[in-house]
């Protein structure tokens, strides 16, 4: 296998426009992700499943969540296929524009009462559309920074877009709680959820225009679209997977933590919290609001320790650092103390998961040579989102039905998956010194 290589030539103004552009398409693409995510957990049980009992509702409002997780691996092989063979610019563009069509489009989408089961079936196709486009984005963003930076700042230069994930959280919480806070909760049910999902069009307009004037990839350019039509893997996804078949349950035993403390303190704690123990949406929100703010100067912090004293450190931290406080963080939600909620909120968002979100464009695109990198890493990458992301609103809400209420076994297995992650990462060899870039021949893997 081999590792990145980033031409010496590559000016760190090359560096930064590929760096700025991959954040600036982070933060459209996952606005409307996450857009839909906190809005389906504060209503889509009673306006597209109204004829269930708000258990069940609320478990099939959490189900349509999910299909867009079981897109993003599609998503990933489609598009880095294609990314691998044509270019990384080209996909990145084609996947915002159809994140934007579709989030567009859930905004002006009926309701059960207005178009019966054809409602939550357009609302499903919708958000299968919408995993589909961000499967292909986390890939391309994460090469164009990646391959442009520095070799020895290649953790910071492409934190960029783990922190516009974060402020597409900001948008899609600030936007949702203006809509919210601005009418009454009738009109906000009746139409003001849908003014968050329209904004997404302004936004996406915004992000094409930056986006489509970013160079392509210099790896590609020099060690990929430079090769004869027979040097190139005809499956980039078949030969990533022969090259390091370790690498894809490496990356999903890695992203547990980050995907069960994200989605599970900005997801499941809005409708559990509010739903279970009467706490006030409103402030919940604004815990999204803090998390999403703090995490812009976090991931960035954890990138820079990682690039100076090395990957794994940090990420075993994160993972530590989550299996300790999932436990407490529910027993706050229980004991409705705000101040606590906050500190474990952010114990689990701006420590566990940003220090794994802060490395891993590094880490695991090193896993991957150049010509099948956009396969390789993009399908771990996704795969791993089922697994663990998903579908993680859906078996918590399982969890405290089996569980009368309580929140016990959700606490297990958010300790379990984040025990899982520290596991994998204790086990990371080959992981570059901090201040050098990797040999020709290194690589980054995990013990058998």
């Amino acid at each position: 296998m081999s590792s990145v290589q980033s031409p010496a030539a590559a000016g760190t103004g090359a560096a930064r426009r590929a760096a700025i552009a991959s954040f600036l398409g982070a933060v459209v693409d996952w606005y409307d992700f996450f857009l839909y995510g906190i809005i389906a957990g504060l209503l889509f049980n009673e306006l597209f499943f109204p004829e269930v009992s708000p258990a069940i509702g609320t478990l099939a409002a959490w189900a349509t969540f999910g299909v867009g997780f079981l897109f993003r691996p599609l998503g990933g092989i489609v598009f880095g296929h294609f990314g691998d063979r044509l270019g990384r610019k080209r996909m990145l563009v084609l996947t915002m524009l159809i994140m934007g069509l579709a989030s567009t489009l859930i905004g002006v989408l009926p309701t059960h009462a207005q178009a019966g089961i054809w409602a939550p079936v357009l609302l499903v196709v919708l958000r299968a559309a919408q995993g589909f486009a961000v499967g292909g984005e986390w890939g391309g963003a994460a090469l164009m920074a990646v391959e442009n930076a520095p070799p020895k700042w290649r953790s910071l230069y492409s934190s960029g877009v783990q922190v516009g994930a974060s402020v597409g959280l900001l948008l899609a919480t600030f936007f949702t709680k203006i809509s919210s806070g601005s009418m009454s909760d009738a009109a906000f049910r009746s139409w003001g959820w849908r003014v968050p999902f329209l904004i997404s069009a302004v936004i996406v307009i915004a992000g094409l225009v930056v986006r489509a004037k970013v160079e392509e990839s210099e790896v590609f350019t020099r060690q990929v679209a430079t090769r004869g039509e027979g040097d190139k893997p005809r499956m980039p996804l078949i030969a990533a997977v022969r090259s390091n078949p370790q690498g894809f349950f490496a990356i999903i035993a890695l992203r547990l933590v980050e995907l069960l403390t994200f989605y599970g303190v900005t997801n499941f704690a809005l409708g559990y919290g509010t739903a279970e123990f009467g706490l006030d949406r409103g402030a919940l929100l604004d815990i999204n609001l803090a998390v999403g703010a703090l995490a812009i100067v976090t991931i960035p912090a954890f990138a820079y320790l990682a690039d100076r004293y090395g990957r794994r450190p940090v990420y075993v931290g994160g993972a530590l650092l989550g299996a300790l406080c999932s436990v407490p963080f529910f027993w706050a939600l229980e004991s409705g103390s705000m101040v606590l909620i906050i500190v474990f909120a952010v114990l689990l968002v701006n420590g566990a998961h940003d220090m794994a979100v802060a490395v891993q464009q590094s880490l695991f695109t090193e896993m991957f040579g150049p010509e099948y990198r956009y396969s390789g890493a993009g399908v771990g990458y996704q795969l791993a989102s089922v697994v663990g992301g998903g579908f993680t609103p859906f078996v918590l809400s399982s969890l405290v039905l089996w569980a009368g209420g309580g929140w016990y076994l959700v606490a297990g297995y958010f300790t379990l998956g984040c025990l899982i992650s520290l596991v994998v990462a204790l086990r990371l060899r080959g992981e570059r010194r901090a201040g050098t870039a990797p040999a020709p021949a290194e690589s980054v893997s995990t013990t058998a």
